[in-house]
C-alpha cells in the first residue's frame, strides 16, 4: 500500500473505533426508552407502585459510592504512604495479578470464604467459637450490602491502583514528592499537596467507571447482594427474564431510573471534587507539615492490601479446593479426601462452554487489539493528539450502565435476527474490551523512541515498514499484555453475554453465575477454576512469549 493510501485509511481509524464505542451505547438507549415511552408514563406508573423501589435504589447508590469512595481512599492512601520504596514494588507485585480475577470468581471466592459455612467459620471453630454447624448468620445477601462493597472493593482496589500506576510517570511524581520532602512535609501531607492534583485529573474517567461499574454490578450482586429486595439492576435483569410484556416495559423504566441515579451520582462525586479542590488549597496556605499522619497511613495501607490480597486469594484456592473435594463436613477445615470425579461428571459441558469463552475472548479481543492499533498508530504518523471529548467517547461503555443499554440492543439484536449467535456476543464485548485493550497498550505505544523510526526512515523504510518490522515486535510485551487484558474483560462479561445471547450462549461466567444459586459448591468450584485459568494463562503468555522470542537478544528481553 502506498504512504497516501496508508494515511487514508489511517485518518479514518480515529473515528470508526470512536463510533463503535458510542453507537452501541446511543441505539441501545433509544431502544431501551422505547417500550418505556410506548404506553406514555405507564411503565414508569407501574414502576413507582413497586414497594421494593426506594430500598433498591439506595442499595445500588449506597453500594457503588461506598466501595469506590473506599477504594479511591486506599489507593491513594498506599501511593501516598509507599511511593518510591522498596515496599511499593512488592505491592504492585502482589497486587497486580489480581486484576485478571474475573468479578463473579472474585465473588464466588468471597463467598465461600466469609459465608457461615465457609473457612473462616471453619477456622475459627476448633479454638474460638466451638461451632459444630454453621452458625445462623446473615453474612451473605446481607440486606445492607455490606457483603457486596467489599467484594466491590477487592476488585476496584487493584484496578484504581494499576491505573494510578500508569499516570504517576506522567506528572513526574518523584520530582514533585522529593520538593515536598525538602520542604518538610510528611509523605501523606506532601503527596496531598503536590501529587494529587495532577494525578487525580489523570484518573477521573477511570475513577467515575468504577462508580457507575459498583452502582450497576449484576453478576456480583446475584453472587453476594441483598435479595429481598435486590439492587436496582439486578431486579432489571429479573424482570427482563420475565415473558410478560408489561415487565420488560417496567425494566426498561427502572433502567432509565438507573441512568439517571448514576449521572445523580457523578453530580455528586464532581461537586465532592470541588470541595476536595478548595481543601487542598486551604491545606496549603496554612503549611502545616502533618509529618505525623505517615505511620498510622502506611499501617492502614499497608493492612488494606494484606486484606485484598488475602481475602482474594484464600477465596480463590477455596473454590479450586471445592473443585476436588470429596466429603467436606463442617467444621473440618480440610476435606477428608480428594477426588477428581467433580471433573470427569462435568467435563464434557465444560469443555464446551470452555471453547465457547475462549473463542468470543479471542474474537473480541484481537478485533479490540486492531483498532487500537490503528488509532495509536494513527495518532503517531498524523501528530494527533487526543482531546478529552474523545476520550469520554472511548470510555462511555463504561460510564453508562451496562442495564440502560443492553436491553436496547437486545430488542435491535432480535430484531434483526442475530440475538443468541457467538458473534452477537463478540461484538457485544468488543464494545467493553476496546477501552480496557486500548488503556493497556496507548501507555508503551507512546513511549516507543520516535528515534528508531527517524533512523529507519533515513535508510528508505517506509512507514508501513517502520511499523511491522520494527514498532509492533519491540512493543511485543505490550501488545501481548493489551491481549492478556482483553481476554480477562471478555471472560467476566456477564450481562452482554445473557442479554445479547439470549440465554443460548453459555459461557464460564453465565453458568457460574447461574449456578451460584444453587448448593453444588463442587460444580461451582470447578466452574469458577476455568473462568480463572483463562485469564491466568493468557497473562502467563503475555510474559513467557516475548522472553522466548527475544531468548537471543540480551538487549530486546529487557523490553519482555
Amino acid at each position: 500500500m502506498t504512504g497516501a493510501g496508508s494515511r487514508g485509511w489511517l485518518r479514518l481509524a480515529p473515528p470508526l473505533t470512536l463510533g463503535l464505542m458510542a453507537a452501541p451505547v446511543l441505539a441501545g438507549l433509544a431502544g431501551t426508552a422505547m417500550p418505556a415511552l410506548r404506553d406514555g408514563a405507564a411503565a414508569f406508573a407501574t414502576l413507582a407502585e413497586w414497594p421494593g423501589l426506594p430500598r433498591a435504589a439506595a442499595l445500588s447508590l449506597g453500594t457503588g459510592l461506598a466501595s469506590t469512595i473506599i477504594s479511591l481512599t486506599l489507593t491513594l492512601l498506599i501511593i501516598a504512604a509507599f511511593a518510591g520504596t522498596p515496599t511499593f514494588s512488592r505491592i504492585r507485585r502482589l497486587i497486580a495479578p489480581l486484576l485478571s480475577v474475573p468479578h463473579a470468581a472474585a465473588a464466588l471466592g468471597l463467598a465461600f470464604l466469609i459465608a457461615p459455612s465457609g473457612w473462616i467459620a471453619r477456622a475459627l471453630s476448633p479454638w474460638l467459637t466451638g461451632w459444630d454447624q454453621p452458625p445462623n448468620l446473615l453474612i451473605l445477601n446481607d440486606p445492607y450490602g455490606l457483603s457486596l462493597t467489599l467484594g466491590l472493593i477487592a476488585k476496584e482496589l487493584p484496578f484504581l491502583l494499576l491505573m494510578a500506576l500508569a499516570a504517576l510517570p506522567q506528572i513526574d511524581a518523584d520530582r514533585r514528592l522529593a520538593t515536598a520532602a525538602t520542604l518538610g512535609y510528611g509523605r501523606i501531607a506532601g503527596f496531598a499537596l503536590t501529587t494529587l492534583p495532577a494525578l487525580y485529573a489523570q484518573i477521573r474517567l477511570p475513577v467515575y467507571a468504577v462508580l457507575a461499574y459498583g452502582m450497576t454490578v449484576v453478576d456480583m450482586a446475584m453472587i453476594l447482594g441483598p435479595t429481598l429486595p435486590p439492587t436496582l439492576s439486578t431486579q432489571i435483569v429479573l424482570w427482563m427474564a420475565e415473558a410478560s410484556l408489561m415487565q420488560r416495559d417496567t425494566a426498561a423504566a427502572a433502567a432509565l431510573l438507573q441512568c439517571a441515579l448514576v449521572l445523580a451520582a457523578l453530580g455528586l462525586w464532581r461537586l465532592a471534587e470541588i470541595a476536595g479542590r478548595r481543601l487542598l488549597i486551604a491545606m496549603a496556605f496554612h503549611g502545616q507539615r502533618r509529618a505525623g499522619l505517615d505511620r498510622p497511613a502506611a499501617a492502614a495501607a499497608l493492612i488494606a492490601t494484606l486484606v485484598t490480597a488475602g481475602s482474594l486469594t484464600l477465596g480463590l484456592a477455596g473454590l479450586a479446593l471445592w473443585s476436588v473435594a470429596g466429603l467436606w463436613q463442617f467444621p473440618d477445615a480440610l476435606p477428608a479426601q480428594l477426588t477428581l470425579r467433580n471433573w470427569a461428571t462435568a467435563l464434557p459441558t465444560l469443555g464446551t462452554t470452555f471453547t465457547t469463552t475462549l473463542v468470543i475472548a479471542a474474537t473480541a479481543t484481537l478485533a479490540a487489539l486492531a483498532l487500537t492499533l490503528a488509532c495509536l498508530q494513527a495518532e503517531a504518523q498524523l501528530r494527533l493528539t487526543p482531546t478529552t471529548r474523545a476520550l469520554t467517547l472511548l470510555y462511555l461503555p463504561l460510564l453508562v450502565p451496562q442495564v440502560a443499554f443492553l436491553p436496547g440492543l437486545q430488542f435491535l439484536a432480535f430484531s434483526t435476527g442475530i440475538e443468541g449467535h457467538a458473534a452477537a456476543v463478540a461484538a457485544a464485548h468488543l464494545i467493553f474490551v476496546l477501552p480496557y485493550v486500548f488503556l493497556s497498550l496507548a501507555g508503551p505505544f507512546r513511549a516507543w523512541d520516535a528515534r528508531i523510526a527517524t533512523s529507519a526512515a533515513t535508510m528508505g523504510a517506509s512507514e508501513a515498514r517502520i511499523f511491522w518490522r520494527l514498532r509492533l515486535p519491540m512493543l511485543l510485551a505490550p501488545v501481548l499484555t493489551a491481549c492478556a487484558v482483553g481476554i480477562a474483560v471478555s471472560v467476566g462479561q456477564y450481562l452482554p453475554t445473557l442479554l445479547i445471547g439470549g440465554g443460548r450462549v453459555e459461557t464460564l461466567t453465565t453458568e457460574a453465575v447461574a449456578l451460584s444459586s444453587g448448593g453444588n459448591r463442587r460444580l461451582i468450584g470447578a466452574y469458577a477454576v476455568l473462568q480463572l485459568a483463562l485469564p491466568a494463562l493468557a497473562f502467563a503468555a503475555a510474559l513467557a512469549l516475548p522472553a522466548l522470542w527475544w531468548r537471543n537478544r540480551r538487549a530486546m528481553r529487557g523490553l519482555a
